[in-house]
């Protein structure tokens, strides 16, 4: 048994050969396995000298593509937007948007107003909620219920009256930007009374504040010349509502 595995350490298997009688014979090396060299891993078989020069090109100089990834002089971090714009979040535009409802007699830019923008609409609806809770009015529910039902009611009735293609998430984008006034109102509301001549006044006002504002982003986005009066009577009664539910 212990010849056995000296013969199986001693001796590999290193090729075959054929013999004169045609059969397949197999061939051994000796080697010794107290020989250092016979414990060579192979650590000294890539040797970069060794190799075919256009091999190492190849291996260590990878050719560059032009305009693709890791190319000189192009860089990808200007061309990828931002994560506002890929929320479609742009705050120039906001801000604009802001100072034409603050503006009633400032000619809206189209373009702009056309945009379907709702965190302005959105910040401004919890804004009036809340100015209303620190009234002691906890009116969350109405304030979301009429901004629904009146989105729905100003898309279809503008799409009724305007030659060209209306946008829901457009109308419900001017209408939360013309709250702004409302917003103000109930802050109003927060120190003083709207119970008596003044509230009524301010309610008015901001009214048609509100109404003006609207029909005049909705009369220049969609092309409706001379509908302003027709737009700014359903834009009046939404309003009244909000009105209403600050005063009261």
């Amino acid at each position: 048994m212990g010849d056995l595995q000296h013969f199986e350490q001693d001796f590999y298997p290193t090729g075959y050969y054929i013999d004169d009688q045609g059969q397949t014979a197999a061939h051994y090396d000796t080697y010794d396995s107290t020989n250092p060299a016979y414990y060579d891993t192979g650590a000294q078989a890539f040797v970069p000298g060794a190799l075919d020069p256009l091999m190492e090109q190849q291996f260590y100089q990878p050719a560059m593509l032009s305009g693709t990834v890791g190319s000189p002089g192009v860089d990808y971090s200007e061309e990828e937007p931002t994560l506002l714009e890929e929320l479609g979040i742009n705050f120039d535009h906001i801000w604009q948007k802001t100072l034409t409802v603050l503006n009633p007699f400032k000619p809206a830019d189209g373009s702009i107003m056309n945009e379907t923008d709702l965190t302005g609409p959105i910040l401004f609806c919890v804004a009036l909620g809340v100015t209303l809770m620190m009234a002691g009015k906890a009116h969350f529910g109405y304030v979301y219920g009429i901004s629904a039902t009146a989105c729905i009611g100003m898309y279809i009735l503008l799409s009724l009256m305007s030659s060209l293609a209306v946008s829901y998430g457009c109308v419900a984008s001017v209408l939360g930007y013309c709250l702004l006034p409302m917003v103000a109102l109930s802050t109003f509301a927060v120190f003083f009374s709207l119970q008596g001549v003044l509230g009524t006044v301010l309610a008015l006002l901001g009214i048609c504040w509100c109404s003006l504002s609207a029909s005049k982003i909705f009369i220049s986005t969609l092309a409706m010349e001379g509908q302003q009066l027709l737009v700014a009577y359903p834009c009046a009664l939404l309003y009244g509502l909000f009105a209403l539910v600050t005063v009261f």
